[in-house]
């Protein structure tokens, strides 16, 4: 091989050199394994837009962020851009390329594509050698490595190029900016990110990036040097998950996907785990419950009417956590409302705080005062002598036990309220504290179902109106469906 056919015409511009050079030199991988790397026209859009010149032939872009939805290539993508800026780009002598990802068997997807990209290629191969870590090529000194978030990171790495794969996952800026301030004294560094999109947009590594992207293709902050490239819908946007047209519109490579397996995948996946990877769309959370803005907009001025049929639910703690009561109405759409909430204050007011038992069961016996009560779905867990207290005489309240620790129970519970928030068969009082309740829960899958909790990595989120919305919600559903009338005793569901 010449050093002209590796490294394109004279006179071509980088990226046709970069294309060029893929497509004569590389091979796919996974389902594909062993083609020719054809690129596709929105791959060769993200290569021309990376690496864009000046009039002196310069690259423009020193970082780029890219978004694109899972089973786009991305991995491929970028691994193929690693072996040209190994083998091909002349930009700085002894090029040194890292691959690099929030813990070492993501690092290693990109390392390991570089590596057989390499070695399924005679030209390539004929000039590296392909290590367990590590790819050295004898034409121009260059090596590419791969490391992570959990690697030691050394002093002198001096990268002219990065690629970072899957930034959704890293919880800070600290490897990113590593491994950006120690290419500083690189002729052309260039570090490309290339992701899903993430949860939590405001409080995320990614977000930042995210929302520095938007305002510089808006136009409301100007940096030649950051290339911001997103397949997907914007963060403000409103779409329609289970619309088929949207799958295309957001999956540049529809055409060569499998729909019928996309289909499935939507079927058998959660709404905001399918937003995330399926259609790059920001969720709320990791396992966000709701996508942003799907439960605010239920919300309504309404309010409820002396002695309306209401169903509620209650969610209690004795300290450290809040108690709730919600009341949820019989007759479609069905309207939620907050009756109490008491949560522990934050900062000095904090101290020895307890949730007042007396003022919380006099709250309930207020309600049914107030409306007409058909039931009471309480979570029992420390307050078992209160409802005791509330079934018997002189109260006989129709209190029911549903303990939310019955994971079958609350699958069914949560699976209820969200289909009848997304067919708006739900209304809410669009209190604050009830929509920051519901935007605080996620949802944990597992072989036994989904449910509501807490997000683990911040459990000082409250969700207690939340799972009390949900059980007045089903008690609601449940009444309604048997139609029964309820006696003035203590029931154990």
């Amino acid at each position: 091989m010449c050093h002209r056919q590796l490294l394109g015409q004279v006179g071509m511009k980088q990226s046709e050199k970069v294309i060029r050079f893929t497509q004569e030199f590389l091979t796919l991988g996974g389902s594909f394994y062993g083609e020719p790397f054809k690129l596709l026209d929105f791959q060769k859009d993200i290569i021309t837009k990376i690496f864009e010149t000046d009039d002196d032939g310069r690259r423009k872009i020193r970082t780029a962020v890219c978004g694109l939805s899972r089973k786009s290539g991305k991995s491929q993508l970028i691994s193929a851009i690693g072996c040209y800026m190994l083998c091909a780009d002349d930009a700085d002598k002894a090029p040194v390329v890292i691959c690099a990802a929030g813990d070492r068997q993501q690092a290693r997807i990109l390392f390991n594509e570089c590596s057989r990209m390499i070695q399924m290629s005679p030209e390539l191969s004929s000039v590296c050698t392909v290590y367990r870590n590590e790819i050295q090529c004898h034409r121009n000194g260059g090596v590419l490595r791969v490391i992570s978030r959990e690697s030691k990171l050394q002093e002198g790495l001096n990268p002219s190029c990065v690629l970072f794969d899957e930034l959704h996952v890293q919880p800070n800026s600290q490897l990113w900016d590593v491994l950006n301030l120690g290419s500083a004294t690189r002729n052309q560094p260039l570090t490309i990110g290339i992701t899903t999109a993430g949860y939590s947009i405001d409080e995320s590594f990614l977000g930042t990036l995210y929302k520095r992207g938007r305002k510089i293709e808006s136009g409301e902050i100007e940096d030649p040097s950051f290339a911001f490239i997103w397949y997907g819908p914007k963060d403000t946007e409103e779409f329609d998950p289970s619309d088929p047209e949207v799958w295309k519109k957001f999956n540049p490579a529809w055409e060569f996907m499998n729909h019928a397996e996309f289909e499935s995948a939507f079927k058998g996946t959660h709404e905001s785990a399918f937003i995330r990877y399926r259609l790059n769309g920001w969720t709320r959370s990791e396992t966000s419950w709701f996508k942003t803005g799907v439960f605010e907009e239920r919300g309504t001025e309404r309010k409820l009417e002396a002695g309306e049929r209401v169903v509620l639910g209650f969610d209690g703690s004795v300290w450290g956590d809040s108690t709730a009561i919600t009341a949820c109405t019989m007759e479609e759409p069905r309207f939620i409302q907050i009756i109490g909430l008491w949560e522990k204050p934050e900062g000095e007011h904090s101290q020895g705080w307890r949730v007042s038992v007396p003022e919380v069961e006099d709250a309930i016996r207020q309600a049914c005062e107030d409306y007409k009560v058909e039931a009471i779905y309480c979570d029992p867990y420390r307050w078992e002598q209160s409802l005791h207290t509330l079934a018997a005489p002189p109260d006989n309240l129709p209190i029911i036990e549903y303990p939310t620790s019955s994971v079958p129970r609350m699958t069914s519970a949560t699976q209820t309220f969200y289909d009848a928030v997304l067919d708006k068969r739900m209304e809410h009082s669009g209190e604050p504290a009830l929509i920051r309740h519901i935007g605080n829960a996620v949802l944990r899958e597992d072989q036994r179902g989904a449910r509501l909790t807490k997000d683990r990595r911040n459990s000082s989120k409250k969700i207690d109106l939340a799972v009390s919305a949900v059980l007045a919600h089903h008690g609601a559903v449940i009444h309604v469906e048997t139609d029964e009338p309820q006696e003035a005793q203590l029931l154990i569901l």
